[in-house]
Formats: structure tokens, sequence, C-alpha cells
């Protein structure tokens, strides 16, 4: 083969070799192209709405789109771990297909709060499951039977072109109308709240629906709210410092409401996991009884009728509070009336009853005209009279009878109770033995036994109060104290004025030994417990640390006006506000008279009763001429230029000009 050939048969096998590794890649390139545009084709529209057995899925991504132009939307906030919402998912699918076929068809959704916290949030939701009814994007809440018959009309029934939301049952309240309302109405619940206020939101849907459920009762018991940040006047003459505050009213006078804050005391559905149950506010604590249950109680008369002699025994042998019993000869009777009006207004902190009974009478040894208040049998001791008696005349006015009730309520040493803590023990000092306190058959030998060493010792001492307590009711008091861990059968201690605890060192208890420990006391020679982190070495910064061992030193000092944050360091608002106080407080680094500080609430005791600390943050002004007076701050809007406003309002040592705020 000539040289020549060779070459060109040499060359056509490169060329066809570079054809070929050209045509491959080209090939796989168009692979890659491929594979990225089925990617592409993967990702998911998260606007798309999909639908299961029926039932279409919102999120927090496709909710609003798929809203949109819709008149009226069946929608469940369930919970993927909730038996209820579990049990409900059939029939909830029979309702969609039902409501597909309606003409027009009204579309069926389910959202998974637990997902969708965005949706949860916005629609306040707090149980599962919960059912709403959108019409034109307004929720309506549904609260009837859960079955596919009561859903379906309920849902066709506002779908209806013509259907408009009802009225709130609610009444609103103005300066122009509140005096007339009120001062007619037997009775009346009033709500001050303001718009911004989360807990005055959350109230609103059980409030509006025991409006509703006592507007039916015979005779209606009405309900109705002020907008406080509005009417500052009505709200300034009720004294309201925070919000919601709601007050009962009879005949224009102003009691305290003590009831729950939900329409029936039911026990509630499961929370969300995700809710916070560390600090919640005491206006959101669920309770025994409902608005409605409670009011319903509250619009009766303030104290039972007894007739037989039996009734008052059995309170008497068995009851563990005091027993009040007013005489009388009838229901027309001027002292039976002077009692009730008396009655009213304390019959959150007792159990009233009066009898027109003669067997009663001869039992109480009282005639008519007569109040007595008389302890039960296991309160009573030789050290005290069993019973008082008071004579109601034309003379007595109804706060010389209250002030009777509250003078006997407490028997010499009484059973410190959490439910009969803030009624009957909340005046200081208060000198508590701490032991297991049980009057049970089988233990009520032991527990009169170690209180009969304490009555010796109160007899005494009238001017304290005194009483025994469980030590399991009171073990984070006892940890506060430092004895949870003492090794003795019976513990002391004294709560004193201004938030001060002393604690008896571990010793054996008897008389002797108490009596030892209330006369240092009553010496000054005990020192307060005070829980405390360590004092800061170095506290120069623009926001001043407070601990328990400083708060006295700082916040109380009369020199300077202090405004005071409460904090936890787990808590969200907290961790917010944070940036915004340390900026306001380079503002008024200048400021020698005025102190911007920050106290750790849970690891640091408050010693001192006025600044109650009920939720974080709290935030207090101590000025320098009212320290046991502190003034609150209540907005929701804690920026910087609100807390200055603040500070411009109430600081009473301020050199800037008042124009450079």
């Amino acid at each position: 083969m000539s040289k020549t050939a060779l070459l060109l048969i040499v060359l056509l096998a490169v060329a066809h070799l570079t054809i070929v590794c050209r045509c491959e890649d080209e090939e796989y390139e168009d692979g890659e192209d491929d594979s990225d545009e089925e990617e592409g084709g993967d990702e998911e529209d998260d606007t798309e709405v999909k639908e299961e057995n029926g039932v279409l899925v919102l999120t927090d991504g496709n909710f609003d789109t798929f809203m949109e132009g819709k008149d009226t939307v069946l929608i469940e906030f369930y919970a993927p771990w909730c038996g209820h919402c579990k049990q409900f998912a059939p029939e909830y699918e029979k309702i969609a297909q039902t409501l597909k076929e309606n003409d027009p068809p009204i579309p069926v959704a389910k959202v998974d709060a637990t997902e969708a916290k965005d949706l949860g949030s916005r629609f306040e939701v707090s149980g599962y499951p919960t059912i709403k009814i959108l019409k034109r994007g307004q929720p309506v809440d549904y609260d009837g039977d859960r079955t596919q018959k009561a859903i379906v009309a309920r849902v066709q029934e506002i779908a209806h072109p013509d259907w408009k939301p009802p009225p709130e049952a609610t009444l609103v309240l103005t300066k122009d109308n509140f005096d007339e309302t009120v001062n007619n109405a037997d009775i009346i619940l009033v709500e001050f709240y303001a718009p911004w206020c989360g807990h005055c939101k959350r109230l609103a849907p059980e409030y509006e629906k025991a409006a509703k459920e006592l507007s039916r009762r015979s005779p209606p018991i009405p309900l109705a709210k002020v907008d406080a940040t509005v009417e500052n006047e009505v709200a300034s003459r009720f004294d309201v410092s925070g919000y919601p505050t709601l007050k009962i009213f009879r005949k224009g006078k102003a009691f305290e409401y003590n009831g729950p804050r939900e329409q029936h005391g039911r026990r509630r559905r499961r929370r969300t996991p995700t809710m916070s149950t560390r600090a919640q506010s005491p206006l959101c604590l669920l309770a025994p009884a409902g608005i409605v249950d409670y009011m319903s109680e509250q619009a009766g008369p303030p104290s039972k009728q007894v007739q037989a002699a039996k009734q008052v025994q059995e309170l008497l042998k068995d009851g563990d509070d005091v027993v009040i019993v007013g005489i009388f000869s009838s229901e027309r009777d001027a002292a039976y009336e002077t009692y009730i009006e008396a009655c009213n207004s304390l019959r959150e902190d007792f159990t009233f009853r009066h009898t027109f009974s003669a067997e009663l009478a001869k039992l109480l040894k009282a005639s008519p005209g007569h109040v007595v208040v008389t302890q039960p049998e296991r309160f009573r001791s030789k050290y005290e009279p069993a019973s008082h008696a008071l004579l109601v005349q034309d003379s007595t006015s109804v706060s010389d009878l209250q002030e009777f009730f509250k003078k006997h309520a407490n028997p010499l040493v009484g059973h410190r109770k959490p439910s009969n803590d803030a009624k009957r023990y909340a005046k200081r000092p208060l000198v508590v033995v701490y032991y297991g306190v049980d009057f049970s058959f089988d233990y009520r030998k032991a527990t009169q036994f170690w209180r009969s060493k304490v009555l010796e010792v109160a007899r005494e001492h009238p001017e304290y109060t005194f009483a025994i307590g469980d030590e399991e009711d009171y073990a984070e008091e006892l940890k506060s104290l430092g004895l949870s861990e003492s090794g003795e059968e019976v513990n002391v201690g004294i709560l004193a004025e201004g938030g001060k605890k002393f604690a008896m060192e571990p010793d054996e208890f008897d008389s002797d030994v108490l009596r030892e420990f209330v006369m240092a006391f009553k010496k000054g020679k005990l020192q307060p417990i005070i829980k405390s982190q360590p004092v800061p070495k170095n506290n120069k910064g623009a926001v001043k640390v407070v601990v328990g061992k400083t708060f006295d030193e700082i916040v109380m000092d009369p020199q300077k006006d202090v405004l005071i944050e409460f904090y936890a360091p787990w808590c969200g608002h907290c961790k917010k506000l944070e940036p915004e106080f340390l900026a306001l407080g380079k503002k008024y680094k200048a400021e020698k008279n005025l102190v911007i500080a920050k106290m750790d609430a849970t690891a640091n005791d408050v010693p001192n009763d006025e600044y109650k600390v009920e939720g974080f943050p709290t935030i207090y002004l101590a000025p320098s001429d009212g320290k046991h007076k502190p003034v609150k701050f209540e907005s929701g809007d804690r920026t910087v230029d609100a807390l200055s406003q603040f500070l411009e309002e109430h600081a009473t040592k301020l050199t800037h000009a008042r124009d450079e705020l």
C-alpha cells in the first residue's frame, strides 16, 4: 500500500472519531437540558391547591390567592394528631361532596394549623377542630353540631345572597350613654379594652358568644364594652389601668369581676403544641365556670336562705371556712335589706346565708336583726370566742357590716390554702407554719397537735396573722424560703410587708421555738431571704442590671427616677424589646437622675409587692417622689418613641428640654 493511501485512511479515521465524539457531547448536553427542564417541571407552585377526598388543602402559601373572589368557603382547621379531627374526617368529606353539588358549588377546605402557623394565628385557632365559614373573606365562627346536616344547613344559610351578619349582642358604650345604661341595669358586665391589646382580641369572640347567650336569658343580662383608649374619662373614673378590665355594675355601682374569661367553663380542646405555657396572663387562665355561668350566678341573690337547723349544723361540723348567717323577721325587715346590700360586694369573698327561722335563731343564740359570724368546729379554740354577733340597727351602715365580716373572717390560726390565700391571707405580716396539714379522720389529731402549738404563740401576737399551710400546697414557697430541704417535719416562714420573707432556722418545732422566732422578727433582728443572681461587678452600661439584692438600692433610690423592665430570658416579646430598651438607655445616658434598668424576674425575687409581675415584659417607672406608687407602662407600642413619651409624662427629674424628647 502506498504512503499516500495509508495517510488518507488515517485522516478518514480521525475525522470519523471527531464526529462521533461531537455527537456524544451534543447528546450529553441535550440530556442535561432535558434533566434541567424535568427538574424545573418538578418544582411545586406554592399557590397550587390540592384536593384530598373532595376537600381542598389550603396552606399559608395558597390561602389568599385561593380566597380571591370567593363568596363563601367552609374551612376546618385541624391537627394531624387530633383524635376528634380524625373522627370528624369522614363526615367532613361527605359535607364537601354535598356542597360541591350545591348550586352554586361551595368550596370546602381544610388547613393543617400545625404547619400553616400564620393562618392559625390569623384566625385565632386555639383548639381542634375549629370550623369557620368565610363570607367574602370575613370569618364566621361555627359552634353547632359537627354533623353533615347541621353544617351544610348553616353554610347554605350564610351563602344566601341576602344573608347579613347579625348585629353584635355586646353593647357599645361611650361617655354619652355609659351612665344611663349602667345606672338603669340591675346587673351588667362591662369590658374596658384597647383595640391593640392581644388579650382583648382573644377575649372578644368568647365575650360576644356569652353576650348572645345571656341576652336570651330571662331576664336578660347585658354585656357591654368600652374602648378605653377613646373613652379615657370613663376609664379613669373606674381606675382602669390594664386591658382588658372587666367590671360588674349593679344600678351604677361598680364591683370587681373575678370570674373566668370564656363563654363556658368547659374543658378546652387540646392546644397548639407550639403555644408557650410558661407565662400566661391571668386573664387567659381556664376557670371552673364560664362567663355565662358566673354572670347567671351573680344575677342571683348574694345570700342563700337556710330553713333547717341541720343545714347550719353540717357547715359547723364539716366546714372549712367561716359561716355567716343573718337572722331576720322577714324580707321586709330593714336590717335584711342592709345585710343584702353589704353581701353584694363581698359575694366573691364569703358564702352568705340568711334565715327567718326561730329554730335557727335559737341554735345560733341570736335574735332577729343580728348577723352571726362563727367558725367551724375544727378552728375553734379556748383562746377565742366561738362566734361573734352584730345587731343591725338603723344607724348600721353597709360598710359597718362589711368591716364586721372581714374582722372576724379568720380564726386565731386558720388553714391557708391556694383557694383562700388571696381572700383570707393577704394581710402582712403573715406567720405560716408548714407541715402535712390534713383534717381527714385519720390525720386530724396530728394536724391539730401542731396547730395547738401555734395557737399558744398566736394569742400573744394579735397584731400578726397566723396560719398553717400544707407543705405540698406551698412547695414553691418553701423553696423560695430555702426550707424545702430542711429535713424538719415542721417549717416556719414570715411573709412581711413589701414582699420581704423570713425563714426560721431548721429546728425541732415547739411553741417556744416559734415564740423566739416571732420575737426576733418583731425586734428587727432577722435578715430577709431574697432570691438573687450575683451582683454584677461592672454595671456601667446604658441599661443597668438589677438583681434581688440590689433592688432596694437601685429601684427604690429616692433621688432618682427608675424605669425598670422585668423580663424572662425565654420571652419572645422581651427579646424583641431588647434593642429598643438599649437604645432608650443610650438616649438618656446623660440624665444623672434617671436610671434605665432591667431585671430577670425568673431568677430574682422582686422584694416589693407594689411591683407586680404577672407577665413579660412588665415595665414600671419608679418616680423619685413615689417609689411605693410605681406607674405601669401599659401601651403595646414598646418603641423608643413610645417609651420616651411615657418618661416625658411621668418622670420627675428629667433635665432635657421637653422639645428635645
